[in-house]
């Protein structure tokens, strides 16, 4: 598997490295002990990089899953040297993402066919949505697409004014009403301006509560819709945005949200922070649902497209 002959944008590649620098630290010193004395993989490596996995939080059933591809690899290979582990964690784990179609592209880039491309994005308070959107809004317009923003988060007045704030620091127009309106209605507007404007890019909030499950549902599938009366086919994506560093909690809250509606793919947020980073991989693995974008840093350009090759890459670095 030549997963790995691939040329990194050095810059990108860089604040990768540095962005999951906690993570990898963590889990290769964890390796390095687990491996110690050893000179092939047996039942004790494998048993220690279970426990390994599941605490840097791939999740249990992405580790188990892990665990048996290389299994099957030492049983093949006879003779497995703990020297390779590192190379075939790479292959496997890289293998387990191809399998969601996770982190195929490496550029900003939408649809050519699909005008304006109409992103919904959905997730809990905190998670850094309205960052992640303004920040997408940023790499949109420095790959040369037009953006308009829909600030469909009226429950508080402060994600209409965050958003804002963003669309001013980006440079692209927003389409706002008053806290309390009819997220619907704010949607609606927003595609009928950015067909008016023959835009390329639309990106829309939504309310980031959970509390009530149907609540949320028949929200959002009234907000879907009314965009269809302006877009038959829109939302083209809808977004969910986790909390990397919650690690676990990051799990649940996808649950959650795929339960209410219809995920299409993830933005993971915050890996830079902790050592968690391992959330990526088991989230990815068990919902079946494409991670597109994480965040790699507080920056304005520290939004990257999940590339598989890049991540796995600076995991193991």
């Amino acid at each position: 598997m030549n997963f790995f002959k691939k040329i990194f944008s050095s810059e990108k590649k860089e604040d990768l490295d540095k962005g999951l620098e906690k993570s990898s630290t963590s889990f290769l010193s964890k390796l390095t002990k687990a491996v110690a004395g050893k000179s092939k993989v047996d039942d004790d490596v494998l048993d220690n990089l279970e426990e390994i996995l599941v605490s840097s939080d791939v999740g249990v059933n992405t580790t188990l899953k892990i665990i048996q591809r290389i299994e099957a690899r030492v049983s093949n290979d006879k003779y497995l040297g703990t020297d390779e582990l590192n190379k075939i964690l790479r292959e496997e784990i890289a293998g387990l993402l191809s399998e969601t179609n996770s982190g195929e592209a490496s550029e900003f880039e939408i649809p050519k066919e699909k005008k304006p491309y109409v992103i919904m994005v959905v997730g809990v308070n905190g998670v850094g949505k309205t960052t992640t959107i303004g920040k997408l809004a940023n790499q949109f317009k420095k790959s040369g697409y037009s953006v308009v923003l829909g600030a469909g988060d009226t429950f508080r007045a402060a994600a209409i004014d965050q958003l804002q704030i963003w669309a001013d620091r980006v440079g692209v127009p927003i389409v706002k009403q008053q806290m309390g309106s009819d997220p619907a209605s704010v949607a609606f507007d927003t595609l009928q301006s950015a067909v008016a404007q023959n835009a390329d890019v639309v990106i829309i909030d939504t309310a980031g509560r959970l509390h009530n499950k149907v609540g949320l549902m028949n929200e959002l599938t009234k907000i879907k819709r009314v965009m269809e009366k302006v877009i038959p086919d829109a939302p083209h994506d809808v977004m969910l945005v986790l909390d990397g560093s919650t690690g676990q909690n990051a799990f649940e809250q996808a649950k959650q949200f795929t339960a209410a509606t219809e995920v299409t793919c993830l933005a993971v947020t915050k890996l830079d922070g902790t050592a968690k980073g391992g959330v990526v991989i088991g989230i990815s693995d068990q919902f079946q649902i494409p991670v597109k974008y994480i965040g790699v840093g507080e920056g304005i350009n520290d939004l990257q497209v999940f590339n598989k090759y890049e991540f796995v890459d600076s995991f193991f670095k």
